[in-house]
C-alpha cells in the first residue's frame, strides 16, 4: 500500500471522527426535550436517539449525501489535503462550541469548512454558486419552518384538547413524547450522517486511480461517481453518528432543553415533531440544513405560542450569533489549516 493510499484511507478515518463528533455535539438536538421534560433520563435519552439515528439508514434515502458530493465544490478540484482541512476546520470549531455550551450548527461547520479549504486552494472559481443555494435557503428557513410547525402545533392543540382533564393529558403527552423524540432523532440521522458520507464520497471519487486497479478489500473503496453512494459508506456513516449520539453532549443540553423556554411533556412534543417534519421535508429535496437551527427554532416557537415573555430570547440571540459565526469561523480554521499541510 503506498503513502497516497495510506492518506487517503486516513482521511476517511477523520471524516468519521467528525461524523463521530457530530453525532455528540449534536446529541442535543435529539434529546434536549426530552431530558427537560423528565421523560427520559439523560442516559435512556441518548441510547433512545443513537438508535434512531442508525434506524434512518434503513429509511431514508442518499438525496443529501449526493449534493454534498458534487454540488458545493468543483470535484475536479477536490484532494485528500482539501478534505482533510475542511474536516479538521470543522471539527476544532465544534469542539470549542461545544466547550462553551454553544448549539452551533455542525452542518455549517462542515459546509463552511469545506468551502475554506477549497477557496484556499483555488479561490471563488472552486465554489459552486449555484449547489449553494439550497444550503444557503436552508439556513434561513429551516428555523423559521420548525418555529411556524411549533408554534401551530401547539395553538392547535391547546384549543382542540383545553377541555380534557389535565392530569392525562401530561400522562399521555409523556408516552407520546418518547415517539417524538424517536422521530426527531431518525430525521436527525437522515440529513446530518449523510454530509460525511457526501464528502467521503467526494474523496473517494477524486482519489479513485488509487482504487481502480487494486484487489481484495481495497478495491471496496473504488467509488466512480457520486451517483451511488457504496452500502459500507452509509452505514459506516450512521454507525458513527449513532456511536457520537450516545455519548452525548449534556453541556449543549442544559442550553437547548432548559435555558431557552420552560418545557412540559405538551410542549416537547410540539417541538420535536414540528422539527421532525421538517427535517424529513428537506432530506426528501436533498437539501442539507441545520438540525441545530430547526429544534431550536422549533423549541423557540412553542415558547412564544404561550406568550413572548416565554422565551428567553437573550439566550436565543446567543445561540444566533454562533450561527452566524460558524461559516466564516470554519472556513477561516479550514484556510489555514490548508495552508500549512502539505500537498
Amino acid at each position: 500500500m503506498d503513502h497516497s493510499v495510506t492518506f487517503v484511507l486516513a482521511v476517511v478515518v477523520v471524516a468519521l471522527v467528525f461524523d463521530f463528533i457530530n453525532g455528540f455535539h449534536d446529541s442535543a438536538n435529539s434529546i434536549a426535550t426530552v431530558v427537560a421534560t423528565r421523560v427520559l433520563s439523560p442516559r435512556f435519552a441518548v441510547l433512545w436517539a443513537a438508535g434512531f439515528n442508525f434506524l434512518a439508514a434503513f429509511i431514508v434515502g442518499t438525496a443529501v449525501a449526493k449534493t454534498f458530493a458534487k454540488g458545493l465544490i468543483d470535484p475536479s478540484l477536490v484532494t485528500p489535503s482539501l478534505v482533510l482541512a475542511g474536516l479538521l476546520g470543522a471539527i476544532i470549531w465544534n469542539l470549542l462550541t461545544w466547550w462553551l455550551g454553544l448549539p452551533s450548527s455542525s452542518s455549517h461547520a462542515l459546509m463552511g469548512g469545506y468551502a475554506g479549504a477549497a477557496l484556499a486552494k483555488a479561490g471563488f472559481s472552486a465554489i459552486i454558486v449555484a449547489g449553494w443555494v439550497k444550503p444557503i435557503l436552508g439556513i434561513v428557513v429551516s428555523p423559521l419552518l420548525g418555529m411556524i410547525l411549533g408554534l401551530l402545533l401547539s395553538v392547535s392543540l391547546s384549543w382542540s384538547l383545553w377541555r380534557q382533564d389535565g392530569r392525562f393529558m401530561q400522562w399521555l403527552f409523556r408516552k407520546l413524547q418518547l415517539g417524538s423524540a424517536g422521530l426527531y432523532s431518525l430525521a436527525h440521522g437522515s440529513n446530518d450522517a449523510q454530509k460525511t458520507m457526501g464528502i467521503i464520497v467526494s474523496l473517494l471519487v477524486s482519489s479513485q486511480p488509487l482504487f481502480a486497479e487494486q484487489r481484495g478489500v481495497l478495491h471496496g473503496f473504488y467509488v466512480a461517481g457520486a451517483d451511488h453512494i457504496p452500502l459500507w459508506i452509509v452505514m459506516s456513516c450512521y454507525a458513527a453518528i449513532a456511536a457520537g449520539t450516545a455519548m452525548g453532549g449534556w453541556r449543549i443540553v442544559r442550553t437547548m432543553g432548559m435555558r431557552i423556554t420552560r418545557l412540559r411533556p405538551f410542549d416537547g412534543f410540539c417541538a420535536e415533531t414540528g422539527g421532525a417534519v421538517t427535517l424529513l421535508f428537506a432530506s426528501s429535496l436533498g437539501v442539507p440544513v441545520s438540525t441545530t437551527h430547526t429544534i431550536t427554532g422549533a423549541i423557540v416557537g412553542v415558547g412564544a405560542s404561550k406568550r413572548l415573555g416565554a422565551v428567553r430570547w437573550g439566550i436565543a440571540r446567543r445561540i444566533v450569533w454562533a450561527w452566524v459565526m460558524t461559516i466564516p469561523a470554519a472556513a477561516a480554521l479550514a484556510a489555514l489549516i490548508f495552508w500549512i499541510l502539505p500537498k
